[in-house]
C-alpha cells in the first residue's frame, strides 16, 4: 500500500520518546527492533555501547504511522532539530519506489542508494532539491 509517514531520529532518546508518544496517542508498537540485532556485514560491527539503541520503531496512530530511530553515535553531529525528520514513502512496486526515487533526487542529494536491504528488497535515503529528507522503500 502507498502511504506516507513521518520519521524522526533521535540522538539516543528514541525509546523514552516512543514510550510518551504511547501514553499520549494509546495503542501498541507495531514493531520495534534495536541495532543490536541488525545482522552484521562486511567492514561494519555495531559498536557495543549501540546495541541496545532502537534502530525502528513504528507507532500506528490513525491511518499514519508514526515511525523513529536512535542516530549513531557517528552521525550524531549531523542531526539537529529540523533536519531529523524525514517523509517515509512506502511504495507499492518496484517500479514505483525506483521513479519516484529517481524524480526526488533530480537535483537532490542521494544520501543511500535505492538497494537491497535485510528488511527490503529496495530502501533508499536522499534529500531532495528543497531540502525535505525522503526514505524510499518497497517491501516486496
Amino acid at each position: 500500500m502507498t502511504q506516507i509517514n513521518p520519521y524522526i531520529a533521535f540522538k539516543g532518546n528514541c525509546e523514552e520518546a516512543f514510550n510518551f508518544y504511547k501514553s499520549v496517542f494509546g495503542g501498541e508498537f507495531t514493531y520495534i527492533s534495536r541495532f543490536g540485532e541488525m545482522p552484521e556485514s562486511d567492514g561494519y560491527t555495531v559498536p557495543e555501547a549501540e546495541k541496545a539503541m532502537i534502530m525502528h520503531v513504528s507507532l500506528p496512530i490513525g491511518t499514519t504511522t508514526l515511525m523513529g530511530s536512535d542516530t549513531p553515535v557517528a552521525y550524531r553531529n549531523n542531526s539537529i532539530v529540523g533536519n531529523n525528520i524525514s517523509v517515509s514513502f512506502n511504495t507499492n512496486s518496484e517500479k514505483e519506489a525506483h521513479d519516484v526515487f529517481n524524480g526526488l533526487a533530480e537535483g537532490g542529494n542521494v544520501l543511500t542508494p535505492l538497494a537491497k536491504t535485510f528488511w527490503a528488497p529496495l530502501f533508499g535515503m536522499l534529500t531532495d532539491k528543497f531540502g525535505i529528507n525522503w526514505m524510499i522503500n518497497w517491501e516486496g
